[in-house]
Order: structure tokens, then sequence, then C-alpha cells
């Protein structure tokens, strides 16, 4: 069996627009505590995640107390919208009501759940058997979730919006996906 942890990260600081250099919070900082706090006893053998910063610094914690490198895979990262959009609760409706919906120069979410499933599809070959952490974000999540389970969909992603961090654990046998489990680190 292999075990993924998908780690969405902790809280950002979005008065920072660009994605790649977004921090956490002070909270968020704090918070990423509990991810390395619940991974310390389940073993992993490699760390990935999201080229974003926020991605990275919310699994820099416990990469750091546990000697693994973190390796950076684009294909991670969030999707990108294309501009800022000021109201971000029509948009999501309409990305989840229309997998192919985009706005000019971003991303619908098929094509992000496309290149995630690609890039989870190479680690589950490349590390078959072992127990592998990746730092990715809440939209780039929901769409491997809904890749697996099609029963999440935009109700679900509200629902986890606010939460950061998140963490949901796929236990593949190969490649068939047997269990998901959704971890709330706040009450775990």
């Amino acid at each position: 069996m292999t075990e993924i942890y998908f780690i969405r990260h902790a809280e950002s600081d979005n008065s920072v627009y660009d994605d790649y250099s977004r921090p956490l919070t002070e909270k968020g900082m704090r918070d990423r505590i509990l991810v390395t706090k619940f991974l310390n006893s389940k073993r992993i053998d490699a760390v990935f995640s999201s080229p974003y910063k926020r991605a990275i610094d919310t699994v820099k914690d416990f990469a750091g107390k546990n000697h693994l490198k973190i390796q950076f895979i684009d294909e991670f990262k969030e999707r990108h919208v294309g501009r800022w959009v000021d109201n971000f609760t029509d948009f999501s409706k309409k990305q989840w009501n229309d997998f192919h919906y985009k706005l000019n120069e971003g991303e619908s979410l098929q094509e992000v759940q496309s290149r995630n499933i690609n890039a989870l599809k190479r680690i589950l070959t490349d590390y078959e058997g072992k127990n592998i952490v990746i730092g990715t974000h809440g939209t780039a999540l929901s769409t491997i979730i809904n890749y697996y389970d099609s029963s999440f969909g935009y109700n679900e992603f509200n629902n986890i919006i606010k939460l950061m961090p998140w963490i949901v654990r796929f236990t593949f046998d190969g490649k068939f996906c047997k269990e998901i489990e959704k971890i709330n680190v706040f009450v775990y």
C-alpha cells in the first residue's frame, strides 16, 4: 500500500496577491506545527510540495525536523485564476458547475485536475509502497478528491474553504485508490 498525505497549506496572507511568494500569516506559522505533530508518527519516506511559498512553509517544519528534503513539483501548484477575483464565491460556483469554465489566461478545474493527477500517478509509480507527504492547495486538492470521488463538489469545497491547514490521506493499492480520509488537525 502507498499512503499519500496531501497537506493543504496553513493560513496565508491574502494581502499578497503573488501566488509564488504569498507567505503564511503568524497564525499559519503556528498552525503548521499541528501538521508536524500529526505526521511525526507516520514514517514518511519523502516530502513533495507545490513551488508556492505557503505550501512549502506548511510542510517545512516537518521536513526539517525529520531530515527530509522537500522536492518541488510544479504540477501541484494552485489553480491559476488569470486575474484577481473579487467575488470568489460566484467564480468558484461557476467552475464547479462547469469543470471547463475559466477566465482568460486562467485554468479550468479540468486542467488543474489533469495536471495534479498526472503528477500524482508519477509519484505512485516511483514511490510505490511508501508514505509520502505533498504540500498543496485547497482547490488543487479538491480536484484530486473529486477525481477519485465524484460526489465531492462545490458544497464540499465550500465546507473546507477556511480549513487551513487540512490533511487528506489517500491509500492506494498500485494506482487504485482504496480509501480517502479527511483529517481536521484542529480536532485530531
